[in-house]
């Protein structure tokens, strides 16, 4: 039987045949693109996985072609031979190269690719025929059959298509060699990532190698491997190439058409890998969003697609309706719903934030301190310990007087060294009595805040940094995209704690443009009563510097009289910080800005003195006077002043010694019936009081912390919570029993009872309290002897 002539399977396609019909080109004969793209054909039987080695055994017969038919029927002359055969780039090798195989076959000497079907044929059995003979695969099945088919069709094709493109001729064939490459991929029967991303590679080769290409030619190349990028990631020379076209034709069809898929399949799907500069030191700290099962690549192994990506924000803003056009886009990332889908676009569009605002700064960053580079981050930048000591910055002033003054007290010491860059002018002073200075103010073994680095004098509101129309142009466009971002609600808390490191170097937020765009983005935060939002203005941790203290009065980004300031402290007071620790530090800190908006009739300034004044926060005789003319010079002041006097009267007749030592509230009461009892007369005797099964809620804590010798407390079965709990721990540290029995409290407010040093017996039987929180507080409560945690995930 003559088994070469044509069968009628549709997996018989000879090497010389497109699966596809060849695309013609555009009317007229021109080879430009088009803004729409092809339509996708995809194969819709059954799917195989590309092999790259396996077990099979094989046949080798020589003959010439016209006696094929006859050897084959021979049963007498086969033999199998068991073989490991890998499917390289180049050839079909053996793990064993013994026999048949004893010398690899390159695709190359392949002639055709088929599966034998007649009827005295070996089962599952392949032919591949070349020059001299036939080898006969044969397989374990006919699945294993089909896959060896397939992939060996996939390695042969893909080493053809690498030679013809390796050395392109006329750009005619080599277009319509690639859309047959394209239509392969996207019809193939295997399923593997490596199937779309081989011919992308091959083609990202051929640009990287031809860069005298014409923008006709770009388009059209674009354009015909959109198909494989609507479900994969560009590589890195083909990122490089869309981002040197999106630069060079911003107004580009392409730019709309093609890449918008591949940006919003990269800002969905990607892993966000991106760095931050801070402190004193341009330390690098890697922040990583980590998501499970996730087997794609990433802007850390792939900085070119987050260059891309914010080469193509900036084509976008190129367009003639600029912004809006970017904003559109930011709405088809988050979507129509309330809530954005796709958990990875915010983080990966603040990466791309970060990255562009610092790119503004960069050249003066690497003359200023040697940082590294994005480059060399990108390529594997030099060992920490190569590198120079940082030296601390200190913006010039644009005050003539306060520089003069600075040069007389500085004539004994070092000169100073002024660094001038083409975007930034500084001055930086090699002097090591500041380093000294800074670490008196900062103890040995914290780092320097954010303020302190700046050395901004108090007298100089103004810094003179100017950037280049493009930085500015750069600049403008991403901290607008900030904005956008921080006015959708669900993305609201989780862009606040990712800027809650303030991850801008420092050029950026001594830069005045910046910081006052940026403050659009700083109030959205301060407006927002979720706790999760508003508390990442504050710092991340103690010893640094957050957004509180950068806004505040005397900060380096504060450009008003204390607005955005009361109104952090205002969202903040109205929260769970309403505590000694938060007063204690405004106190030390902001007092003077406080007595300030107070004087001003600021109605939560006021708040904030009484309260400084009612938990005895102020130990200064005379700062006590001075706050209390300041609370008597207003209307709203005069009347809290009194209102705190009244309660003072209240609070000495409550904590008089006598009343009762145990007490008892009946089955649901409130808070209302709490407060009017113990106003009723005194008890500073109480030490025993049960509110268990009653409705109180954490807004008693503010009667409870009035009881000086109160030593047990039984809440169980209340909507005591966390934020009652908060308060407890910082007033009744002589508490000894606690019962916290069927409350909604949970691991954050839990966590504060570590101050309570005195409990020996705690119940947070049927809470919300986790292991790691319970040995936590077991190793902070060193008198804790009963504990009950049953029905929680610490049992």
């Amino acid at each position: 039987m003559d088994f070469t002539s044509g069968e009628s399977d549709h997996r018989q396609i000879e090497e010389n045949k497109p699966l596809l019909g060849e695309m013609s080109a555009p009317e007229g004969g021109k080879m430009g693109a088009v803004p729409c793209r092809r339509a996708m054909v995809h194969f819709n039987g059954m799917r195989y996985k590309l092999l790259q080695e396996g077990d099979i055994q094989v046949c080798v017969i020589r003959h010439p072609r016209t006696f094929l038919s006859k050897i084959l029927t021979s049963k007498f002359l086969r033999r199998w031979e068991p073989h490991h055969l890998t499917l390289a780039d180049n050839s079909l090798t053996s793990a064993t190269p013994t026999g048949y195989m004893e010398n690899s076959m390159p695709y190359s000497a392949i002639e055709d690719v088929q599966l034998l079907s007649w009827e005295n044929a070996p089962k599952y059995c392949l032919q591949l025929t070349f020059p001299g003979g036939t080898v006969l695969l044969q397989a374990a099945n006919s699945y294993l059959r089909d896959q060896w088919f397939h992939s060996l069709q996939w390695k042969k094709k893909i080493y053809k298509y690498k030679k013809v493109l390796s050395n392109p001729n006329r750009w005619e064939v080599v277009l319509k060699e690639i859309r047959s490459l394209v239509d392969m991929a996207l019809t193939s029967p295997l399923q593997d990532d490596s199937i779309h991303q081989a011919p992308l590679e091959i083609v990202s080769k051929l640009l990287s190698e031809n860069i005298n290409l014409t923008t006709q030619e770009h388009e059209s190349i674009i354009v015909a491997i959109a198909p494989l990028l609507e479900n994969n990631h560009p590589p890195p020379d083909l990122c490089e190439f869309f981002c040197k076209h999106c630069r060079e034709r911003p107004r580009s069809m392409v730019v709309i058409e093609v890449f918008t898929p591949v940006v919003q399949r990269i800002l969905k799907h990607n892993m966000m890998y991106w760095i931050c500069f801070t402190g004193l030191d341009t330390s690098l700290y890697l922040l990583v969003e980590v998501g499970k099962h996730l087997h794609l690549q990433d802007f850390g192994k792939c900085p070119r697609l987050r260059l891309f990506t914010q080469e193509y924000i900036l084509a976008l803003n190129e367009l003639n309706a600029g912004m809006e056009v970017v904003k559109k886009f930011i709405h088809s990332m988050h979507g129509p719903t309330a809530n954005c889908p796709h958990p990875r676009v915010l983080p990966n569009l603040v990466a791309v934030c970060l990255a562009a605002i610092y790119s503004c700064y960069e050249e003066f960053i690497n003359s200023r301190d040697n940082s590294p580079s994005l480059k060399e981050i990108r390529n594997g930048c030099q060992q920490q310990c190569d590198r120079k000591p940082n030296i601390p910055l200190r913006l010039l002033h644009t005050n003539p007087d306060l520089v003069s003054q600075e040069v007389t007290s500085t004539e004994s010491r070092h000169k100073a060294v002024i660094v001038t860059s083409n975007e930034i002018h500084v001055e930086v002073e090699r002097n090591n009595t500041v380093n000294q200075k800074l670490k008196a103010n900062t103890g040995n073994d914290s780092e320097p805040n954010l303020i302190d680095c700046l050395l901004i004098s108090p007298a100089c509101s103004t810094m003179s940094i100017e950037l280049s129309p493009q930085a500015e142009r750069v600049l403008g466009c991403y901290v607008e995209i900030l904005k956008m971002l921080s006015d959708y609600d669900d993305w609201r808390p989780a862009l606040a704690s990712l800027l809650q490191p303030i991850p801008f170097p420092k050029e950026a937020l001594a830069h005045e443009t910046f910081t006052k765009e940026l403050k659009y983005v700083i109030q959205r935060f301060a407006e927002d009563p979720r706790q999760e939002v508003h508390s990442c203005l504050l710092s991340v941790r103690a010893g640094k510097d957050g957004w509180f203290q950068l806004y505040s009065p005397g900060g380096v980004a504060c450009d008003d009289d204390g607005e955005l300031f009361a109104s952090m402290v205002h969202i903040l007071m109205g929260s769970c910080y309403k505590t000694k620790k938060f007063l204690l530090s405004l106190a030390e800190n902001k007092l003077g800005p406080c007595m300030l908006l107070a004087l001003r009739g600021n109605q939560t300034m006021v708040e904030i003195l009484c309260l400084m004044l009612e938990y005895n926060i102020i130990e200064n005789n005379d700062t006590q006077l001075q706050i209390i003319s300041t609370l008597e010079s207003t209307d709203v002041g005069k009347k809290m002043y009194e209102q705190l006097c009244d309660r003072q009267r209240e609070l000495k007749e409550l904590q008089r010694k006598g009343g009762p030592t145990r007490l008892t509230l009946p089955s649901k009461s409130t808070d209302a019936d709490l407060a009017r009892l113990l106003c009723s007369g005194s008890f500073g005797n109480l030490e025993n009081l049960s509110l268990a099964f009653t409705n109180v809620t954490s807004a008693c804590a503010e009667q409870l912390i009035k009881l000086p010798s109160l030593k047990q407390l039984n809440l169980w079965s209340t909507q005591f919570g966390d934020a009652g709990l908060r308060v407890l721990s910082e007033h009744l540290t002589a508490l000894q029993v606690l019962n916290l029995c069927e409350t909604p409290v949970t691991d954050a407010g839990l966590l504060a009872l570590s101050s309570m040093k005195s409990l020996c017996s705690l119940n947070m039987n049927s809470t919300k309290l986790s292991a790691d929180t319970y040995e936590d507080l077991k190793a902070k409560l060193p008198n804790l002897k009963e504990v009950d945690v049953r029905y929680t995930e610490a049992w």
